[in-house]
């Protein structure tokens, strides 16, 4: 018997496969402004100008908001939303991780070693790594605690290669 286990899009396409562009566009047009507004109006002579000190500070900051927002955003977003669109199926000869894109992972049931949570999490959720240890080579994918009926994913996937599922 077959099962399908699918993250649920709440966002378009589109927008996931390319949402980190948009948000460095974003900063780097704050950071033109910034750099508009300094030229209009700033002072250009070679001595330590107090008044131009203002200017520079403004500089400094929307080059770090124009930096560190998208940055934020972009390891957020792909906590919470990179997995969208993919999905798990299993069946009795092992396990297929299809990605959004269409590329696919292929476990045996032979080949599953070890279903485990990470200890640490850094960037929430928490994510399950399933490995897999084919001809030497080790593979892993990740499914999050945000993945629909994720438990009953586990123990099946546990079930069908026959090793526990690793708590911390």
């Amino acid at each position: 018997m077959q099962q399908v286990f699918e993250y649920p899009m709440t966002y378009p396409g589109w927008w996931l496969d390319s949402y980190y562009i948009f948000s460095w566009a974003i900063g780097m047009l704050l950071l033109a402004a910034g750099w508009a507004y300094f030229f209009r109006y700033g002072k250009f002579n070679y001595g330590i100008d107090l008044g131009c000190l203002w200017k520079s500070t403004l500089l400094l900051l929307l080059t770090t908001v124009s930096l560190g927002a998208p940055n934020y955003y972009n390891v957020r977003f792909e906590a919470e939303h990179g997995r969208e669109g993919d999905k798990v199926m299993l069946s009795e000869d092992g396990m297929i991780y299809v990605y959004r894109d269409g590329r696919q992972k292929l476990f045996g049931k032979d080949d599953i070693r070890r279903v485990y949570q990470e200890e640490v999490t850094f960037n929430p959720p928490p994510r399950i790594y399933v490995v897999a240890e084919k001809g030497g080579a080790r593979d892993s994918v990740f499914v999050t605690e945000r993945f629909p009926r994720y438990d009953e994913l586990l123990e099946s996937v546990a079930a069908i290669a026959g090793v526990p599922v690793e708590r911390p």
